[in-house]
């Protein structure tokens, strides 16, 4: 409860920079956005990422209700990833962020080309 607390004596922007902060969790968030991935495709899509580090990423999205973790009956196991009701609503803001992020490669290319 002091957590529940805590968050919403916060400024709305913290929260959610402090939710999405770090290296990888935009990145980890726009794959899994496109549809359920298991883990070793995730790991694979990111490149350089290490085990420890997206198995780190992924939990702290699952508790913070980001993120659905799905482990499936069989031999071997088989665990998908997916976004959460509350996950799917950074889907736009995603979206908008790679827009923008193209756009900015558009504008800046003729200025490196004259370089």
């Amino acid at each position: 409860m002091a957590k529940t607390m805590a968050i919403l004596e916060q400024c709305p922007m913290d929260v959610g920079l402090n939710i999405l902060s770090g290296k990888w969790k935009l990145r980890i968030l726009w794959y899994i956005s496109k549809g359920p991935v298991r883990f070793n495709e995730l790991q694979r899509s990111l490149g350089s990422i290490t085990t420890k580090t997206l198995t780190q990423q992924l939990r702290e999205l699952e508790e913070q209700k980001i993120v659905l973790r799905t482990v499936y009956p069989e031999m071997p196991p088989k665990v998908e990833y997916s976004l959460t009701a509350l996950g799917e609503t950074i889907q736009p803001i995603l979206k908008a962020l790679c827009e923008w992020g193209t756009n900015y490669q558009n504008e800046i290319a003729p200025i490196s080309d004259n370089e």
